[in-house]
């Protein structure tokens, strides 16, 4: 089978390691990827949100399959274009992928579901949403509705901190995503992740995590796109998780199949467990960057059969086996970041790393200049690997890290630390 996956991130890297190691795979392209995908597949340069582009692409590489890996390219509808032109693909459609694309939408949704969630308000115009922040009080969270890279989510600790948050999103501070806001209820809790598979009908967990927000130890500091990640979830019980898919997730996709947008792809919900009891925080329609990287490192080889049997409808036929153990990954970042950071700066010490299954870098950030790697973003790096306890796979991570050198880059060094 031929494959093309979209993206040249960290998730895309993990993807593309795990699809690689699957014998039906005979040809595997990734647009953009970055230097550690090039390692092991075929890069293209291809705009990933231009439908047509994407379909012509695959006619002339003779794509059977397109694994699209990041949310801008669905909320752009490439996965309707592909499938109309008899593609087969994972991801949702256009409409389907409102549920990250829009925190408004995914409210009514869930509002129509009865899946419980936080209390919230939809506003278009600054006044009304600090007249409702003013009458909720503080802590409150201030989301922008649209696409804002993992970075349009305030909690606000005051009044004061809300009513910023939200002049900064009218303001323009994250674009377009910014000219509507959900304000929310903040919940209390413990936060994970819970990832399923769907195929319009059916739908199949495939695996559980928690990832670090804030760029400080003890989870300080801002919020950024993630810090790293671990798997499974402790706080996530079996228990826990029927409770989120019986509760959450089936209500939701049946509303959407009502609604005529039939769920398609993987499904991550976000969710604050409290006293046993989940509560939607959000949906993303793709991956968590960097939950992928850990749950890939768990799945190996038989997520591509999983994700073929998504797209195929199938799912039911089909079931995850997990390895019995543990995976976790440490995010090596560009100082300065998620503030301003400088690009460029070479990273070595990579090839001391052993790469095997239980050890991986997956690159999220690299290119390759003049036979060397380089930083090009702001978290450039996922060092992974797994363990029997949640322990050694930390253990493993940081031993690999302290192999790299890349003094212009830093890491947190408690990843892990809640279930520790």
């Amino acid at each position: 089978m031929n494959i093309l996956i979209l993206g040249g991130g960290g998730r895309e890297h993990a993807l593309a390691w795990a699809v690689m190691q699957n014998p039906k795979c005979d040809k595997l392209i990734v647009a953009p990827g970055n230097a550690g995908i090039a390692q092991i597949a075929e890069c293209a340069k291809l705009d990933i949100e231009d439908g047509a582009a994407v379909v012509n692409f695959c006619e002339a590489e003779a794509i059977e399959f397109v694994i699209v890996g990041p949310e801008a390219p669905l909320a752009a509808g490439v996965g309707d274009r592909l499938r109309e032109a008899g593609l087969l693909v994972f991801g949702p459609s256009k409409a389907a992928a409102q549920l990250e694309a829009s925190k408004s939408f995914t409210k009514e949704i869930c509002d129509a579901a009865k899946a419980p969630t936080a209390a919230y308000g939809h506003f278009t115009n600054a006044a009304a949403a600090k007249a409702y922040v003013s009458a909720q009080g503080a802590p409150i969270v201030v989301k922008a509705d649209g696409l804002a890279a993992g970075k349009g989510v305030i909690i606000a600790e005051t009044i004061e901190e809300a009513h910023a948050a939200i002049d900064d999103m009218f303001g323009g501070a994250f674009g377009g995503a910014g000219a509507e806001v959900v304000i929310e209820e903040f919940m209390q809790g413990e936060e994970a992740s819970f990832f399923v598979l769907c195929d319009g009908d059916d739908a199949l967990p495939i695996g559980t995590a928690q990832d670090h927000k804030r760029v400080g130890d003890g989870d300080t500091g801002p919020n950024t796109g993630g810090m790293g990640a671990y798997s499974p979830a402790p706080v996530l019980t079996d228990a826990v998780a029927e409770k989120a898919l019986n509760e959450i997730v089936r209500p939701t996709l049946r509303v959407m199949t009502e609604r005529g947008m039939p769920y398609h792809g993987v499904l991550y919900a976000g969710l604050m467990i409290k006293d046993g009891q989940p509560r939607l925080v959000e949906y993303n329609v793709r991956f968590g960057d960097p939950e992928c990287q850990v749950l890939m490192m768990r799945l190996g080889a038989q997520a591509l059969d999983l994700m073929q049997a998504a797209a195929e409808g199938r799912l039911s036929q089909v079931k995850a086996n997990w390895a019995d153990d543990h995976a976790l990954t440490v995010v090596m970042a560009a100082k300065g970041y998620p503030g301003a950071y400088e690009k460029g700066s070479a990273i070595r010490g990579l090839t001391a790393c052993n790469e095997d299954s239980f050890h991986m870098v997956f690159h999220a950030g690299t290119n390759e200049t003049e036979g060397q790697i380089v930083a090009t973003g702001g978290r450039v790096l996922n060092v992974t690997a797994r363990g029997s306890s949640l322990r050694e796979a930390a253990d493993r991570a940081y031993r690999m890290v302290d192999q790299i050198d890349w003094p212009e880059g830093f890491c947190r060094r408690d990843i892990g630390w809640r279930a520790l």
